[in-house]
């Protein structure tokens, strides 16, 4: 059944304690504290009930305030009938205690009766409960009747505005879970992200690193098959191996650059071509610092398109350019063409494929084709 204003409880949020300050709890508890000791002294102040009397009457409100607890959890709990029935035993108490003489405590349980219901009941069955326990109390106050009409209005409101407080504080007690659960989400995919970052860096600066190194290799076998001589095969294992050593040096580099420990780009394509024979690089536009990510896209791009130069254009001149525009960089790797390597089939070409997977995920595109002289690698990536 759809849930209306009438039917609604008041949340859980609202009806406990979470979210409370700590000086509200405890002027919550000094105040249940102060009516028990009420309810006790006026219980022992009527001395014409006698001595089991004034004792059996000081059980009751012992048993009046469990009672109360259990109805206090019964209603954080949502179960309609056993708090009707809890608070129908209050109800009774207190007509037990005007029968007996003991007006006061009477009237106190009919009072308080009456602003817990609609604090903590929905409100089509706290209106009529609140309604029984304000006219019971209204028929045996000896208050004039001003006095009784203007108390059982500010006990009404009283009991309303309590309502209202529990449900603003009930409220703000959600939007800061769901809040706190928003920020964990956000933080796990941060994370996440964070991760898919590294290990793809780390993929294309191993996959850079592990192809050049194939090319020495697969050259070394090719001279070895062929009885070349023991320099130029040395040669070739020698600059294996300090692939090898550039590999792992570019990865904790790749590291570094995800922590923002960046070197210049204009200053590492200037090293990058100067291990290049045939190769220079011109940069032009505003020179200023990039985006670690693209940054790093440059960077392997850049790293990516030479070795393809060195396995497919011996001998080749390449000229790199890099151009800072207003919103985006643009690396051009140019070759002039060169005659076919030992190693021309080699591989697959996903060196490129995953440099240009790399850019479109930073909104960008890399084009690769042949031009008049050779081969063209363009770069375009968001700033």
């Amino acid at each position: 059944m759809k849930e209306t204003a009438w039917t609604r409880w008041p949340s859980r949020e609202a009806l406990g304690r979470e979210g409370t300050t700590r000086s509200r709890r405890l002027l919550t508890w000094a105040v249940r504290a102060l009516v028990l000791a009420m309810l006790l002294w006026s219980t022992f102040a009527h001395g014409h009930a006698g001595a089991w009397g004034t004792l059996a009457a000081a059980g009751g409100v012992l048993l009046a305030g469990a009672v109360s607890w259990a109805f206090f959890r019964t209603t954080y709990e949502h179960r309609l009938m056993p708090s009707l029935a809890l608070i129908g035993v209050l109800l009774a108490f207190a007509v037990l205690a005007q029968a007996t003489g003991f007006a006061v405590p009477a009237l106190v349980i009919w009072c308080g009766c009456g602003i817990t219901a609609l604090e903590r009941l929905p409100l089509g069955a706290a209106l009529p409960v609140t309604s029984v326990a304000l006219a019971s109390y209204s028929a045996f106050t000896k208050d004039v009747w001003l006095t009784t009409a203007a108390t059982v209005a500010g006990m009404a409101l009283a009991g309303y505005v309590l309502r209202l407080d529990a449900e603003a504080r009930g409220s703000a007690q959600r939007l800061l879970a769901q809040e706190r659960a928003a920020r964990a989400a956000e933080a796990e995919s941060a994370a996440l992200a964070e991760r898919a970052r590294i290990a793809r860096e780390i993929h294309d600066v191993l996959a850079h690193s592990l192809s050049a190194q194939l090319v020495h290799l697969e050259a070394a076998r090719l001279l070895i098959e062929r009885g070349a001589d023991r320099e130029r095969i040395l040669e070739r294992v020698v600059a294996a191996r300090g692939m090898a050593r550039d590999g792992l040096a570019e990865t904790r580099q790749a590291l570094s650059a995800l922590r923002g420990e960046l070197t210049p780009l204009e200053e590492f394509l200037t090293e990058l071509v100067s291990a290049d024979d045939g190769a220079e690089v011109t940069v032009t536009g505003e020179r200023r610092p990039l985006p670690a990510e693209a940054s790093q896209a440059v960077r392997r791009v850049a790293q990516e398109a030479l070795t393809n130069v060195r396995k497919h254009a011996l001998g080749a001149r390449v000229r790199l350019r890099l151009d800072y525009g207003e919103r985006e960089v643009t690396l051009d790797v140019r070759d002039s063409g060169g005659r076919p390597g030992e190693l021309t089939g080699l591989g697959g070409g996903y060196g490129l494929l995953g440099m240009r997977e790399r850019a479109e995920l930073l909104g960008g595109s890399l084009d690769a084709r042949p031009d008049e002289e050779g081969f063209v690698v363009t770069l375009k990536v968001p700033t």
